[in-house]
This record gives structure tokens, sequence and C-alpha cells, in this order.
């Protein structure tokens, strides 16, 4: 099994590295603001690399491809922190997606916004493999819903409420789910998103953010997830 997977902080990649124990990190490839750190999955389980390439789809996108040239990955998972929507996905809670969606690319017109693919180009969602998004959320407790991708964190409640009415299913917001995806789409890998919520999305008030306690539920999170991910990738060896 390898897996690549993306960060946008250290804070978020160190998160993960933590599930794996004392196992030693390599840093194997490094560029100006990436560093791919490379550990053993327990058990012997395979390869695991972890890069923190950086804030926002754009970053996350470039960062993923250069992760990407040390591949080929049979998966590529972007994971972090990111904000809940309520009460679906409340502070603390972990959400996975079963879509990730560019949710802020497109064009304003008199009648409101119109996603890129309304515009007759591109495309504003990937769909992770659903028996791995299911697998993923009975391991670790996880909601399944739609993880929306914006340039621009929510900070108020009418912004909130506006991305609710566009997209009903979603679950959480973060900033680098869909730049991720398009990179590892460019290579066939199956990408998954896997957030932990730190936040609601709304009003934007600092002081009731739980940072911390996202942080420890990822690292949880990935403490159950790599026997689930070596027995989706093996399976999906052996159907290939």
């Amino acid at each position: 099994m390898r897996v690549l997977v993306v960060t946008a902080v250290p804070a978020e990649r160190d998160a993960v590295t933590r599930a794996f124990g004392d196992v030693p990190q390599v840093a194997v490839r490094e560029v100006p603001g990436a560093r791919l750190h490379r550990v053993d999955a327990p058990g012997g389980c395979g390869v695991v690399d972890v890069l923190a390439g950086g804030a926002g789809p754009a970053a996350a996108a470039a960062s993923t491809a250069f992760g990407l040239a040390s591949g080929p990955y049979d998966l590529v998972v972007s994971a972090g922190i990111g904000g809940g929507f309520t009460p679906v996905a409340p502070v603390g809670s972990l959400v996975v997606a079963n879509g990730i969606v560019a949710a802020d690319l497109g064009a304003e017109t008199p009648e409101g916004f119109v996603p890129v693919t309304g515009l007759g180009f591109g495309r504003d969602r990937h769909l992770p493999p659903r028996s791995l998004v299911r697998d993923v959320a009975a391991a670790t407790g996880a909601l399944s819903g739609e993880i929306l991708t914006v340039s621009t964190v929510t900070g108020s409640a009418e912004r909130a409420a506006a991305l609710l009415a566009a997209h009903p299913r979603a679950a959480a917001e973060a900033m680098e789910g869909f730049g991720v995806a398009e990179a590892a789409e460019r290579t066939g890998a199956p990408v998954l998103e896997l957030r932990a919520v730190s936040n609601a999305v709304g009003p934007r008030d600092r002081d009731a953010w739980r940072i911390g306690d996202a942080l420890a539920a990822l690292t949880g999170a990935f403490g159950k997830l790599i026997p689930v991910l070596e027995g989706w990738t093996r399976h999906e060896r052996h159907d290939s």
C-alpha cells in the first residue's frame, strides 16, 4: 500500500503522523514550502507519505502534484481540520466526504451564482469511492457528507445559509480538498477527504474554535484508518 496524505499546515501533518506512534519519519523530497515525510505504516502495511502543502485549493493542487511525482500511489487523502455545518457536524466530529465540491468556482450573475459546470466547462465535484467512504465512516465514526472547498472561509450566517441552500447535503467546509482531488485525478489515483471539525461554519468566532480537540480527533481517526486503507487498496488491486 502506498498512500499520499496532503494537509494544509504542519500542525495537521503532525496530527496525522502522530497516529503512527514513534515510527521514524524520513523527509524524502523537499521544495520551497513543501516537504514530503515518509512513514512506514504499522504492521508492515506499506508506506504513507504525508505532505503539508499550504492553504487553499491552488497550493493544495500544486503541492499534491509535487507529492505525486514520488508515486505511483494507491490512494490520495486530503486531511485536516475544517468547519462543520451545524447541527449536522458539531465541533469535534469527523466528516468523510462522499462528494468533494468546489463551492465557489464559477461566476456571479444577476440571477445568482452559477457553478463552473453551468458555464459549460470544467467540473465542480469529485466523488470518492463509495465503498471506501463507507468503510472509513464505519471504522472512525465519521459522518458521510459533502465537503465544500472554498477559497474564502465563511464568516457570516448569511454566507453559511447561502452555501447550504446551494449544497443541502454539505456537512463541512475546508480549503484544499478540491485542489487535491484535481491533481490526483490527473494520475488516475482515487481520492478521499477526511476532516475533523474545529468550528461551526458561520460567524467567525475564534474563541469558540477547538483546534486542539480537532487535531486530536484527526490523530485518533488515522489510528483507525490504516487497516481500512490497506484492506481497501489490496482489494482494489486484486480486482483490477
